[in-house]
């Protein structure tokens, strides 16, 4: 039997009943493999002329990627970058020594009214790479590699999975999947990646004889072979991979040194992280 740790996240509601989930870090485990960050946002239905409005802000230290089952988001960022992600598209944007974005809801979908469901995450950058090129990468869905496995669809989102690689320029060894399964299916999960998690967004997923609760995170503490199975259809995301270490984590950075966070946060204030074209006005430097 794996051993398996449950996180059951703390969910935020950023108005009008908009609510997303926190999963990592957590007390129990600031992180899995790369992954120090994991908010599921939704689903949520806005009515029209409603929508997500992040205005600007920066990162340094980590590469963000979001994966939509619903909706549609804005990105607009400091390199100059535009690009509108869809359900099985993949956004990854390197921050590297710095970049500012914003993520908005596009036009057609807020005038019409739309639902979003989506996961939002950090992947934090080794050492040697925490102070690259600030950098944007677009994958469009027909280029995710894709397989169907005994009854559960497998899409290779980030890294390398069942024999499958991605497109995306990871920094480390990532393991990132959207799993659809069929009522009946099973998986088996080998251990080619250093650490693992499963987050079942259905209920009736179990791994080896164990009932995975739905929308918390199973992190997998054991080195070995595992089976997932699904009594009924179920969609989950398998992540993990290399760990790079301990990272601190404050506001939008993610840094080995306190000191490093420090000059972040001066360079913020003093707006030396780049602009993004079109967006008037940002988010200031928490006072906390």
């Amino acid at each position: 039997m794996s051993r398996v740790l449950s996180i059951a996240g703390r969910e935020h509601d950023l108005g009008g009943g908009f609510v997303v989930r926190r999963l990592l870090p957590d007390v129990k485990r600031r992180s899995v493999g790369p992954f120090v960050f994991l908010d599921h946002m939704g689903p949520h239905a806005f009515g029209p002329g409603q929508g997500i409005d992040v205005r600007p802000h920066p990162h340094i230290g980590l590469a963000t990627l979001t994966w939509l089952w619903e909706g549609a988001v804005m990105h607009r960022d400091s390199v100059g970058s535009r690009q509108i992600i869809r359900p099985g598209d993949v956004n990854w944007m390197t921050a590297g020594r710095g970049i500012v974005h914003s993520e908005r809801t596009p036009v057609e979908e807020r005038a019409a009214g739309h639902r979003i469901e989506g996961l939002q995450t950090w992947l934090a950058l080794p050492e040697e790479a925490a102070e690259t090129a600030p950098s944007f990468q677009h994958v469009p869905a027909a280029e995710v590699p894709v397989c169907h496995l005994d009854g559960v669809d497998i899409a290779v989102v980030a890294g390398r999975a069942f024999g499958r690689r991605s497109p995306v320029r990871t920094h480390v060894d990532t393991l990132y999947a959207s799993l659809r399964f069929a009522e009946g299916a099973t998986l088996a999960v080998d251990p080619e990646h250093e650490e693992r998690a499963i987050y079942p967004l259905d209920a009736g997923l179990w791994l080896d004889d164990q009932p995975l609760a739905p929308r918390q995170l199973h992190v997998v503490d054991d080195p070995v072979s595992f089976r997932l199975a699904a009594t009924s259809p179920v969609r989950a995301m398998l992540l993990g991979g290399a760990s790079v270490g301990p990272r601190l984590l404050w506001w939008n950075f993610v840094a080995t040194s306190r000191e490093r966070i420090e000059q972040a946060k001066v360079d913020w204030v003093a707006q030396r992280m780049g602009l993004v074209e079109g967006e008037p006005d940002v988010i200031p430097l928490p006072e906390r």
